[in-house]
Parts: C-alpha cells; sequence; structure tokens
C-alpha cells in the first residue's frame, strides 16, 4: 500500500467481491514478496534449531501475523512490517510462538478498524469475526477476543454488536499464554503509546476502493492495538499476543526515527 516502496495498487476488484477482511497476497509487491520468503525462512530456521515441525510452523506463522498486523497499522511504510517480522520470529524462536488465534483475531479486528480494504463489513466478515471471537475466548484469549469482538463495533460503516457475543465466551482449553520473552517484548512497547497514537497523515490508496485510508482509522487501531496489548500483560496472556507486540514495537520505531 505504500506509494514509494510498492508499485501503484492492483485495480479495484469487481464489485461482487466485497469483503472488509480478505486481502490476498499480490507478489507484485515487494513486500509481500518478503512476507512470504521471511515466514518460510523463519519456519526453515526453527527446524534447524531442532523445533518439532508444529513448533516450527507456530515460529512461521508468528512472523507472518507481526508483518501483516503492522501492514494494517502502518500502511504507508512496508519497511515497518519487513522489520516486524524477523522481530517476532526470533521472539517465537526463543519463546515460543504461543496461540496463533489470538494474533490472527487481533490481525483481522485492526484491519477492520483500519478499513484498508475500502469495504464495508459484510454480513460474512461479521460472522467471521464473530467465529474467531469465539475461538481465541475459548482458548482463554481473553484481550484478543475483545479486539475481535469489538472491532465491529468501532467502524465508521456497518457496525454490529453479533461478534462482541463471542468474547463472552466461556475458557473451554486454556493454553500456555505467558513467557517472560513475550512479556518483555509486549512491556517495551506500552511506554512507547503516545508516539504510537500520535496523529499521523495516512496516503496510501484502500486495496478495492479508490480512496486513500483514513489517517483517523489507523490511529483509532493503534489505539486498540495498544489497549490490547496492555491488556494481554495485566491478564498475563501475552505470547498469543507476540505477533501484535513485535508490530508495535517496529511502528513505535519508524516513528520515533523519523522524529529523530
Amino acid at each position: 500500500m505504500s506509494a514509494t516502496a510498492d508499485p501503484p495498487p492492483a485495480a479495484p476488484r469487481p464489485a461482487a467481491f466485497r469483503s472488509a477482511l480478505a486481502r490476498p497476497l499480490d507478489f507484485s509487491y515487494p513486500s509481500n514478496r518478503v512476507a512470504a520468503a521471511g515466514s518460510a525462512g523463519a519456519a526453515l530456521l526453527a527446524l534447524a534449531f531442532g523445533r518439532p515441525g508444529a513448533q516450527a510452523a507456530g515460529v512461521g506463522g508468528a512472523a507472518f501475523l507481526a508483518w501483516a498486523t503492522a501492514r494494517e497499522l502502518d500502511p504507508d511504510h512496508p519497511v515497518t512490517a519487513n522489520s516486524a517480522l524477523p522481530v517476532a520470529a526470533a521472539a517465537a524462536l526463543l519463546g515460543g510462538a504461543g496461540n496463533p488465534l489470538a494474533g490472527l483475531a487481533a490481525l483481522s479486528g485492526l484491519r477492520l478498524i483500519a478499513g484498508t480494504t475500502g469495504e464495508a463489513a459484510t454480513r460474512t466478515d461479521h460472522a467471521g469475526m464473530l467465529v474467531q471471537a469465539l475461538l481465541a475466548g475459548a482458548s482463554g484469549e481473553r484481550a484478543a477476543a475483545f479486539l475481535a469482538g469489538g472491532a465491529s463495533l468501532l467502524t465508521a460503516e456497518a457496525r454490529s454488536a453479533l461478534p462482541a457475543a463471542g468474547a463472552l465466551t466461556p475458557t473451554l482449553h486454556r493454553h500456555s499464554g505467558f513467557s517472560w520473552g513475550s512479556a518483555l517484548l509486549a512491556a517495551s512497547v506500552l511506554p512507547l503509546a503516545g508516539t504510537l497514537t500520535a496523529p499521523e497523515p495516512v496516503t496510501s490508496v484502500c486495496d478495492r476502493a479508490e480512496r486513500p485510508v483514513r489517517a483517523q482509522e489507523v490511529q483509532l487501531a493503534r489505539y486498540a492495538a495498544v489497549t490490547t496489548l496492555a491488556a494481554g500483560l495485566l491478564t498475563r496472556r501475552t505470547r498469543g499476543l507476540l505477533p501484535l507486540a513485535a508490530a508495535l514495537l517496529t511502528v513505535a520505531a519508524r516513528r520515533a526515527g523519523s522524529r529523530s
């Protein structure tokens, strides 16, 4: 979505295809090629370090989720996402990737809030967010579940309270949610909350609408991301939010660097 590092956005999809969530990887974008190669490389590196196949896939998945989350939070700057990928991969390799349901729920919630596709949420999108909130909540990832469930209430168009019901589902199987590495990564972000959430112009064009991404919606997504990460720290559920923490840390580093 960058006007400088990536080629111009592809032509909008036909009107029959509508979704505020679906964003297929277009390999004409250099940053998308970095995402694919980097996440695969992270998984292979984990295998080389002797991790079992499932854990190696988790490392690659965490790396990709961090990249994708940073693209929602910092759409003008692909370098931020490209930096978040190795940060998440290293943290996951050292401390475990955690529950991918939390990272996916956070990504989807932030994409809906930031409105980067340019489409209003459909009923199918609301159902998808409900399912993600249900799965995250059932696995004990309450902060991610509330982000996924509440995102539809924070959008300017097509609001729905339906997904919020998913955040209230009882915990059915609690995954291991805490590690000191992921907690330190998350804690390092919170002092930078002011830098992260300060207003910033956005020039990237939406994927499926001929208009720029709205700066106020990206700012709201950053507020939601910081709040979710803080809630994860308070509830000691940080491993599943590792991709979110890596994305926020690199966005903050980019913003701090641009001010200096």
